[in-house]
């Protein structure tokens, strides 16, 4: 199964960025730094709410 791309926004500071879905790495807002999701070994856990899939 592969991962797919998310559009997300960061629950502190409103920005929006797109992220990888299964990403093993932590991904932070590139606005304020928060943390937007925390990799797992699978599908990332988000931190951010997703606004949509990116095609």
């Amino acid at each position: 199964m592969t991962g797919t791309f998310l559009k997300v926004k960061c629950q502190d500071c409103g920005n929006t960025q797109i992220m990888y879905s299964r990403t093993s790495i932590e991904v932070k807002c590139l606005v304020c730094g928060s943390k937007l999701s925390s990799p797992t070994g699978g599908k990332a856990q988000l931190h951010a709410e997703v606004v949509e899939e990116v095609h």
